[in-house]
């Protein structure tokens, strides 16, 4: 863990900038803002014009002078003044009145495994612009498992995979610590777009960039498994004529579509489990993997996985905000260390007693 968890419970907010949605934890208040980060903005005056919900359902439908925008991606804020404007637009201004009140405003956020110092200086950067005085960062792994109610804290291997919407986090855990993990570039929109390209260059149909997520279109039923539908209609755009067609897929050949970024997922998990010492690799065959983040609902995917490794894969009860609720659960105090009580050595054999005797 980055910091301790007497650090954490200083804290008073907990935020979680991710590339999907943006949730904010107040202390004493629970869960206040769960929002996509999306921003749409005014190109001629600079203006936000709405954030959240609202500026998702802009996307593909703004004239030129309105410009939507991400500020995070891959769990890193790329653009510090426009996250900070979205923040504090979810937010409000009566809570940001009663954050402002507190003398000493901490915050805390969760940053990606592994991620660069200046990835974690922009996350900072952006928190303190919003008047947080210090700023703790823990990793996502760490957070997810305490979220998901996994006992990182005990001498016994625990795995997640956090599947997010541009990375897949997997990691081993012990003792409150990350013993091998890995961060691949593969998540919930790589997946969609395998889905988008399959439909524009075998069908030459062209879907439309929001409304229902072409993944759960194709995917209907059991999605990945066998067991689901063979055929399914889709309705979108002729990339020749332009005008609104609706076509019947096979979901054998959608699932073959996605083999590519899934089988980038699998690789990973095999690289961790090779990296993890054997006894905790044994552990594993008990417990098996946690799946959490909002990309694990991927229908069928849970089955992949167990396919690929032989061990038993469960999907956290809430998936997509375990992160969150780990950060919350860390500043309210509910999350207790394993104490370890220190070795006490008696003098049995005193050195000076020793010496006159051989004498």
């Amino acid at each position: 863990m980055t910091v301790s968890l007497e650090q954490l419970r200083r804290c008073h907010v907990a935020v979680d900038l991710g590339a999907a949605r943006t949730r904010v934890f107040v202390k004493g208040a629970g869960l206040v803002v769960d929002e996509p980060s999306v921003a749409a903005v005014n190109t001629r005056t600079g203006a936000l014009i709405a954030v959240g919900t609202l500026a998702e359902k802009m996307t593909g439908r703004t004239p030129d002078y309105i410009r939507v925008v991400r500020p995070v991606s891959g769990g890193t804020v790329v653009d510090i003044e426009m996250a900070q404007r979205m923040l504090r637009h979810l937010l409000g201004e009566k809570l940001r009145r009663q954050l402002r009140r507190k003398p000493r405003l901490r915050a805390a956020a969760s940053t990606p495994h592994d991620s660069d110092p200046l990835a974690q200086r922009a996350t900072v950067e952006t928190l303190v612009g919003l008047g947080a005085r210090r700023v703790e960062l823990v990793d996502t792994l760490i957070a997810a498992a305490v979220g998901c109610g996994l006992p990182v804290e005990q001498p016994t291997a625990t795995m997640i995979m956090v599947c997010g919407a541009a990375t897949t986090q997997i990691a081993v855990l012990s003792l409150g610590s990350i013993v091998t993990a890995e961060r691949i570039p593969i998540g919930g929109d790589a997946i969609d777009r395998a889905v988008v390209q399959h439909l524009r260059h075998h069908h030459e149909l062209m879907l439309p960039s929001q409304s229902v997520r072409p993944l759960q279109l194709a995917l209907s039923g059991n999605g990945l498994t066998d067991d689901g539908p063979s055929r399914t209609e889709i309705h979108g755009r002729d990339v020749a004529t332009g005008l609104a067609r609706s076509v019947t897929v096979e979901t054998a050949a959608v699932r073959e579509a996605l083999h590519a970024p899934l089988t980038a997922v699998l690789d990973a998990i095999g690289k961790v489990l090779r990296d993890c010492p054997p006894d905790l690799v044994a552990d594993l065959a008990d417990c098996g993997i946690t799946m959490v983040g909002g990309s694990a609902l991927l229908p069928g995917l849970n089955q992949m996985v167990h396919e690929a490794t032989g061990m038993p894969v469960r999907i956290a009860e809430q998936p997509d905000v375990c992160a969150v609720l780990g950060l919350g659960a860390m500043l309210e105090g509910k999350v207790q260390p394993m104490v370890l009580d220190p070795l006490v050595v008696r003098d049995t054999f005193d050195f000076d007693e020793a010496t006159a005797d051989a004498e």
